[in-house]
């Protein structure tokens, strides 16, 4: 375990690779953890010649907790929100992309490839907005754009997204959810075992069981909205990866969010779900780190 002080929290990371290669930064979505990478994933981006580094956002994981805030009402939120309402949050997007540059002021890392899944393909995307001069590329992983016109995710997979957090208040519980929720959200063409599910459940339980820190994530996911105006703004080299059978986050919205992002280039993987497969390693590897080479190799633009 290996936590330091950053943007006035604590963050839990890793790292692994040579500290002298590019840095790759890795940013998980809602309420998962640094653990939920693959190894195999990790372990090809170093091959390539990536430092890696991955971390717990706050709310998640070994980082800190804003236990003070409670539990939010993410219904309530959504309902006030889509009304036009000022709604009051515990953080913001921004201050998680602003816990980013803190790992990486604290590590010493003038600029680095970032590269997040869903919540964290969100929290990259403010991050290429507002922090560009520290980004070399960025790829937004399975995320929209907050575009309130693109379709909805299907009625099963956002049922587990509302999921309030009563079904969890015991161990069993909580791992009985944690791998419904995986199964609602699987990749038909990339298989994970039910087995290989519940050994990954229990590992994430006994490190760190924080549904209220999931509603506070969802809250500052509210809060932000509609970024297809900042997306516009976004000047460094861009790729967005969708899933085409992606049941919580409708492939339009990966296709939205590439065409306001200028010069984006987009991927469509077939098969894959809302998760990131131990069996998938081998095509995100070779998408994130082939086009994160094409920038270094062309002075920081895409060749």
């Amino acid at each position: 375990m290996t936590a330091i002080s950053a943007n006035g929290i604590t963050i839990e990371y890793e790292t692994r690779g040579q500290s002298s290669d590019p840095a790759l930064i890795l940013i998980r979505g809602l309420g998962t953890q640094l653990i939920n990478w693959p190894e195999n994933l990790l372990q090809r981006l170093v091959a390539a010649g990536f430092f890696m580094i991955v971390f717990d956002n706050r709310d998640a994981g070994l980082s800190t907790k804003f236990e003070a805030a409670g539990a939010m009402d993410v219904p309530d939120l959504m309902r006030r929100a889509e009304a036009g309402e000022d709604i009051e949050v515990p953080y913001l997007l921004e201050d998680m992309a602003a816990d980013v540059i803190g790992l990486m002021d604290a590590l010493r890392i003038e600029t680095a490839h970032v590269a997040g899944i869903s919540m964290g393909g969100a929290i990259a995307q403010v991050l290429a907005a507002k922090h560009g001069h520290r980004l070399r590329s960025m790829a937004s992983i399975m995320a929209q754009s907050g575009n309130p016109d693109t379709p909805p995710g299907s009625p099963e997979a956002m049922a587990t997204l509302m999921r309030a957090g009563a079904d969890e208040s015991t161990r069993e519980g909580a791992i009985k959810a944690n791998i419904e929720t995986a199964r609602v959200l699987a990749s038909p063409l990339y298989p994970t075992s039910d087995e290989d599910r519940r050994v990954m459940a229990v590992r994430s339980y006994e490190r760190c069981h924080c549904p209220d820190g999931r509603t506070r994530q969802r809250a500052a996911i509210i809060k932000n909205g509609n970024r297809v105006p900042m997306l516009r703004g976004i000047t460094i080299p861009c790729q967005v990866i969708h899933g085409i059978d992606d049941p919580l986050l409708n492939i339009a919205g990966g296709q939205d969010t590439a065409a306001n992002i200028p010069g984006a280039d987009f991927h469509a993987i077939a098969g894959l779900g809302h998760e990131t497969p131990a069996a998938l390693s081998p095509v995100l590897a070779d998408l994130i780190g082939c086009f994160a080479k094409r920038v270094d190799e062309a002075g920081g633009e895409v060749a």
